[in-house]
């Protein structure tokens, strides 16, 4: 093959795609800190997997670099996470290069390559080596010194693919903490899994996706471009059900089989996962009643996000009317209410179990109507996606760099409607300093890392990012966690208590530091979040 041509794109983009999404657990695993959150795989799957979509889906006269113009702007606004940004970027780099071409070659494909290092790096205020961009420069600096022995670009991509492969191998020698937890980097995993997939469909043995990673996207809420007139049932149905052990579901699988489409029905023996698109969602529940009681309800009308999505809204979305808006990444109903409580007008749902995109959080400042608006994104591994908001709309959009929940409040309470928006931002940058938040979690899996020996279910008790307290008693970890945290300057410690804590062992906890702390406030809120059993500001 002397050159790649449109067609040839296609196949290398949905095979890369299906390569990513089959490994996603495997790319999760990989995450050196144990908390169970939005992983490195689920970003980058859902980033690049949203954005294939909508490539494949161009025009059947596309040209090569067109499919990939669409591939890269696509995967800005479907950025999740820092992995799945700087994914975008280096799509980006590559769309970039290959700009206008119909046909590409070696040439073509090194220079691409090194425009996707150069974007990739710029995106990063500080470059961390040992990780995706490391495995990106060097396979850019081996296109850079040998494409001139490669004529054949598809064997210059299988020397280029070995290339990335090596610098991956090499990253636990880079980066310290690669070599603690016996790991490689998981964002190069990701790069690597994508080139792995796009060149065995070169080679003529293209990934199909497998059932399991088919079920995940699922789940997770992924749906396909299609015309309106195709889509026959409106309501995507999802909950569980909650069921004792005689009940079975056969009967309910039969019952609903014909109200719908895309019906997934996964069970163990205590709870059912449900999925369908059906023009009967209550039907559906009243049989689903009949098993048990039902958790996680959520039904979507997908006309309307799909109109949404492809731009038919467009012209019901508000007009920049007022001067300021916010926009808050929360996780959990008691926490959304504390946002809204305080003055955030669009809340976000995400954190660290699902990192919303870079076009969730457009949409949401879009809602806002306001001229200027203030993203709190509450989670450092959303401040990346946050920050390319402001390139896709012409309102004014101001990143205050949050990184938990207790900051997002107190930065959000310094807003002063009286001072400008560069008095308001210097304001809430400085009090963000000034807030020490303590998180209490559980070890999703084993781990070595900040001089502890973890095993999956262990609860720690974190603070500024690094683990500070082990054991077995939530309770305990936590005041261990918070005594470390006070301070001559302190004034005020504030729990935020997760769906799994109930109100009577959070109260437990509030009376064991009142009574340690007497000199102190002490208030206790209902958060809701997940994966976090505690939130606790000391101010």
């Amino acid at each position: 093959m002397e050159v790649i041509r449109s067609e040839e794109i296609r196949q290398m983009i949905a095979s890369a795609s299906n390569h990513l999404q089959n490994n996603r657990k495997h790319i999760n695993d990989l995450n050196v800190f144990p908390v169970p959150d939005g992983d490195t795989g689920t970003n980058m799957g859902m980033t690049f997997g949203a954005a294939a979509e909508e490539a494949l889906s161009s025009h059947k006269d596309a040209t090569a670099g067109e499919i990939l113009d669409v591939l890269a702007k696509s995967s800005l606004r479907n950025a999740r996470g820092n992995s799945g940004v700087i994914l975008s970027q280096i799509l980006r780099g590559l769309a970039a290069a290959l700009h206008g071409h119909s046909k590409i070659g070696s040439a073509e494909i090194a220079a691409a390559i090194c425009e996707s290092r150069d974007t990739a790096y710029r995106a990063v205020m500080k470059p961390t080596e040992g990780t995706i961009l490391t495995v990106v420069r060097q396979t850019a600096e081996f296109a850079e010194e040998h494409v001139q022995n490669f004529s054949n670009p598809v064997e210059f991509l299988n020397a280029l693919l070995q290339a990335a492969k090596e610098s991956l191998d090499q990253t636990p020698e880079i980066l310290p903490v690669l070599k603690q937890a016996g790991v490689v980097d998981a964002g190069g995993m990701g790069v690597v899994t994508l080139m792995e997939g796009a060149v065995a469909a070169l080679n003529g043995h293209p990934v199909a996706l497998s059932s399991e990673a088919a079920a995940q996207q699922l789940l997770a809420g992924q749906t396909t471009k299609i015309p309106d007139e195709e889509i026959k049932f409106l309501y995507c149905t999802e909950f569980l059900i909650h069921k004792t052990p005689e009940r079975q579901t056969a009967q309910f699988n039969a019952a609903i089989r014909s109200k719908g489409d895309c019906m997934l029905v996964i069970e163990d023996e205590e709870v059912v996962k449900v999925h369908i698109h059906t023009n009967h969602p209550g039907f559906v529940i009243e049989q689903a009643l009949k098993l048990g009681e039902l958790t996680n309800l959520k039904i979507d009308n997908m006309k309307y996000q799909h109109e949404e999505r492809i731009g038919k809204m467009e012209q019901k979305q508000a007009k920049p009317q007022k001067q300021t808006g916010f926009v808050a990444v929360s996780a959990g109903d008691g926490l959304d209410e504390v946002f809204r409580s305080v003055g955030i007008d669009v809340v976000v749902e995400g954190g660290q179990t699902m990192n919303p995109s870079t076009q969730d959080l457009l949409n949401a400042v879009q809602r806002t109507g306001a001229q200027t608006v203030f993203i709190f994104p509450n989670n450092k591994n959303i401040i990346l996606a946050a920050e390319q908001v402001d390139e896709l709309t012409p309102q004014k959009v101001i990143v205050i760099p949050t990184k938990n929940i207790p900051q997002g409040i107190s930065a959000m309470l310094a807003f002063d409607e009286e001072a400008d928006i560069e008095e308001n931002e210097k304001a809430m940058l400085a009090v963000i300093d000034t807030v020490k938040c303590g998180q209490i979690t559980f070890a999703a899996r084993n781990s070595a890392i900040d001089g502890f020996e973890i095993h999956k279910g262990d609860i720690m008790g974190m603070l500024g990012g690094k683990i500070q307290k082990i054991g077995k008693d939530i309770n305990e970890v936590t005041q261990e966690l918070v005594h470390g945290m006070i301070d001559e300057d302190s004034g005020m410690i504030t729990i935020y208590y997760g769906k799994d804590v109930d109100r009577k062992t959070a109260e437990a906890l509030e009376k064991l530091l009142a009574d340690k702390y007497e000199y102190l406030d002490i208030s206790l809120i209902y958060g809701g979040q997940p994966v976090y059993y505690y939130f606790v500001a000391v101010e």
